[in-house]
C-alpha cells in the first residue's frame, strides 16, 4: 500500500466521523466536504480522473453549496430543537447496532473476485474511454436518461410558472 492511500484513508475516516460527531451542522458539512476531496483523491489513485473532477464538482461543489444554503436558512440552534427522550436515543443506538451486525454476517461470506495483473488496462478510468463506452454500448440508456432529465426540467418549469390571474402584490 501506498502512503499516500493510507495518509488518504486516514483523512477520510478522521472526517467521517467528524461529520457524525460534529456539534454544529456547519461544522459537520465541512468534515464532509473534507471526505469527499479524500475521496476524490482514492479516484486519482485508481486512475479514475473523471470520477474524481464529478466527485469534486457536484458533491463538493454543488450539493455541499446547498446544504450550507438550507442549514443557514433554517438558522437552527439549540433552543428550537426538539429534546430527544432516553428511549429514542437506546431505540437509535439498537437499531444502530442491529443494522452492524447485520452488515458484518452479510459481508462475511463474500469472495472478492482474483484479479489477473496481466488483463489490467491502465486506461479504463480516462475520460476518453468511458465516454467511447457511454457512446457506444450505453447510448440508448444515456439517450433516455437525457429525455428524463429534459421532461423533469420542463416538468418543474410548469409547476413553478404562476397564471396571470393568481399574482397578489
Amino acid at each position: 500500500m501506498s502512503p499516500l492511500f493510507l495518509f488518504l484513508s486516514f483523512v477520510a475516516l478522521l472526517s467521517a466521523l467528524g461529520v457524525v460527531f460534529a456539534k454544529n451542522p456547519i461544522h459537520s458539512v465541512l468534515f464532509l466536504i473534507l471526505t469527499f476531496f479524500s475521496l476524490s483523491g482514492h479516484y486519482l489513485l485508481l486512475n479514475a480522473q473523471f470520477l474524481a473532477a464529478v466527485n469534486i464538482i457536484v458533491y463538493a461543489g454543488a450539493i455541499m453549496v446547498l446544504f450550507l444554503f438550507v442549514i443557514m436558512f433554517l438558522n437552527l440552534n439549540v433552543d428550537t430543537e426538539p429534546h430527544k427522550p432516553a428511549l429514542a436515543k437506546i431505540a437509535a443506538a439498537i437499531a444502530g447496532g442491529s443494522l452492524f451486525v447485520i452488515m458484518i454476517v452479510a459481508l462475511r461470506d463474500i469472495q472478492l473476485p482474483a484479479v489477473n495483473g496481466t488483463t489490467f488496462d491502465s486506461q479504463i478510468g480516462m475520460v476518453d474511454k468511458l465516454g467511447m463506452v457511454l457512446f457506444t454500448t450505453y447510448k440508448l440508456p444515456f439517450e433516455l436518461a437525457s429525455i428524463l432529465l429534459l421532461v423533469a426540467m420542463v416538468g418543474a418549469v410548469m409547476l413553478g410558472k404562476r397564471e396571470t390571474g393568481e399574482r397578489h402584490f
